[in-house]
This record gives structure tokens, C-alpha cells and sequence, in this order.
């Protein structure tokens, strides 16, 4: 039997009935599904990358517990943002206590917050927007087109945001997934920051839309992928939130089955959901795993686990027991 640490042996110790059995019954399903030469996609949703959960996804990544990650375009860019910008960063505990006043107050003084954190226009936003702008230009110029987070690789890999670093890079996700050229998918990323960037570039005439790929070539790339992924123990699907960054990706498997009539491609092999969403039919984030079934997504002996509490508290938490911290 492995030796746990210090994190692994109390979670192992204490996480013994209701949502914190779940989590380590989640934790051990998916060790397990590694242990038996499975894959895993992780997908974020909510903005677990201004939750710095980059300090052990990064590790997640490097130790090859992750294969392929699904994100909106908020936590695409703002991993980046926490590396650059990180000091410039503004706490408000009292969060809930604002108000009307008080939030346009943040707005005129160049913050834009995220429950009780506040991004920096200038030190985050804008600082990005310099440098992958020149890099949406180049490509434009010469006729390329990339997919979203191509692009971000691009800026990360060049080395020119070094000199912006205000954490760790060991504690950046996006850097990881970067070195490795880590497979990403990010539906519906023009609805993000840089996104709306991109779309003023466009409107006012300094690139063309076609420079950046589309959602449609993300999952025309992802069905490629776990065509070629899903062999042997298949691929687990690990869903952080709800939303598009879960939904998008999930439907690849029943549009191959269905649409594709590949009647022998495999369901997810594992799937587990953290979610604080209300148990509910008339919802996506908040449907149980069985209502998948129905879908074609999952099968009657996928090992299926919610966990339904605070991402920001479950996944860091899972993840140590991976990394048997």
C-alpha cells in the first residue's frame, strides 16, 4: 500500500461520509483510472485560475495526471494574468458588503472583480493585450490561423512576459500546459477578455476574424483526439463548474456515436463532477451523471462521483491526493 503524506493521510483519515466521501471516493476512482493506463480531461468553468489553482494544476500537468484540459476563456487568460500581475491584485473580504457606489468605484480605479478579488486593468489586461496583439498581427499578415490558446502558447513560450513574473512560474498552469504543449480546448472563447479584444481588432479593421479558428474547429480537433485517445482504459472526464467548458467537450462522444456512427467508440471511461449547483433535471450543471446516460456521454458502469461543494475548496484537495501531498 502507498505511503501517504502528510494532506493524503488526513483526507484519507477525516473524508469518510457525505460530500467529503464523495471527494475521496472521486480522489481514489481517479488514481485508479491512471493506475490502469487511462487519460483524463479536467474542465474549468468559474474563474478557478484568479482562484490560483494554477499552484497544483501546474503540478497535475508536469506529473502527466492530466492529458487534455477544457477551460472558458476567462481562465485561459487569467492564469496569464495572475503571473504578470499578480501584486497589482486588490482583496475585498467584504465583498458582500458593497455597495452600487463602491463597485463603480473599483470600475473608475481599474479593477474588475471576481467575488472577493479584483483583476487590474493596466497591470493585467492591458499589459497582455501589447504583447498578443503583435503576436494576432504577425499571423494575420501572413495568412495563419491559430486556435486560441495557440496563441497564448506563442506569447508564454516567446519569453517576453519574464519579465513581468510576480509568482512562482512553477505555480502557472497555462506555463505548464505551455511547455508541454498540453492539448486545450476553449469553447466559446470570444465571450472572454482577450476575445473582445480580438473582436474590436477586428471591427475596426486591423485583422481579419479568420485568423483566429474557431469553436466548430475545436471540436472537429477533439473528435479527432479521443478517436485516437480513447483506446485501452478510455478517457475520464473530471468537470470543475458547469457550463460550456464541461458541456462543449462531453458531446463529443455521442456526436462521434450518433452523428458519425461510429456505433464502437467509447463512452468516458470515469466522470466526476464538483459542483455547488442545486440538484436539478432542467439543468446542466446541476443533472446527475445517470441523466448522461440517456445522452450517450456515459454508460451504466462508468464510475460516475459529485462532489457537490466549493471547487475552490474540493479540487486543490483532490489534486494533493494525486500528487500525494
Amino acid at each position: 500500500m502507498k505511503e501517504r503524506n502528510t494532506i493524503s493521510r488526513f483526507i484519507e483519515e477525516n473524508y469518510l461520509h457525505f460530500n467529503a466521501a464523495a471527494l475521496m471516493d472521486a480522489a481514489k476512482g481517479y488514481e485508479k483510472h491512471l493506475e490502469e493506463g487511462g487519460k483524463m480531461m479536467i474542465t474549468l468553468a468559474g474563474a478557478m485560475s484568479t482562484a490560483e489553482l494554477g499552484k497544483t494544476l501546474a503540478e497535475m500537468i508536469r506529473q502527466d495526471k492530466v492529458q487534455i484540459i477544457s477551460c472558458t476563456g476567462a481562465n485561459l487568460e487569467e492564469d496569464i494574468m495572475n503571473l504578470v500581475a499578480h501584486n497589482s491584485y486588490k482583496r475585498v473580504p467584504n465583498y458582500r458588503d458593497l455597495s452600487p457606489q463602491e463597485e463603480r468605484e473599483l470600475l473608475d480605479g481599474g479593477f474588475n472583480r471576481v467575488t472577493d478579488t479584483c483583476i487590474p486593468e493596466e497591470e493585467a489586461f492591458r499589459r497582455l493585450q501589447q504583447h498578443i496583439h503583435k503576436i494576432w498581427k504577425e499571423a494575420d499578415a501572413k495568412g495563419e490561423r491559430y486556435l486560441p490558446h495557440e496563441y497564448m502558447y506563442k506569447m508564454l513560450l516567446s519569453g517576453d512576459l519574464e519579465q513581468y513574473y510576480e509568482i512562482d512560474p512553477k505555480n502557472s498552469w497555462m506555463l505548464a500546459a505551455a511547455e508541454k504543449n498540453l492539448p486545450i480546448i476553449c469553447p466559446g472563447w470570444e465571450d472572454s477578455t482577450m476575445g473582445n479584444i480580438f473582436a474590436s481588432y477586428c471591427l475596426k479593421g486591423e485583422l481579419k476574424p479568420t485568423t483566429m479558428k474557431s469553436g466548430i474547429e475545436y471540436m472537429t480537433w477533439l473528435a479527432d483526439w479521443y478517436v485516437e485517445n480513447s483506446k485501452g482504459k478510455g478517457v475520464g472526464f473530471f468537470q470543475i463548474g458547469g457550463g460550456i467548458a464541461g458541456d462543449f467537450p462531453i458531446c463529443v462522444v455521442p456526436m462521434l456515436y450518433q452523428d458519425l456512427e461510429m456505433e464502437d467508440i467509447p463512452f468516458w471511461s470515469y466522470f466526476c463532477q464538483i459542483s455547488d449547483s442545486t440538484t436539478s433535471y432542467g439543468s446542466y450543471s446541476g443533472a446527475v451523471p445517470n441523466e448522461k446516460i440517456t445522452w450517450g456521454k456515459l454508460d451504466i458502469d462508468t464510475p460516475k462521483f459529485i462532489v457537490e461543494s466549493d471547487a475552490t475548496i474540493v479540487a486543490p484537495l483532490i489534486f494533493a491526493w494525486l500528487l500525494n501531498y
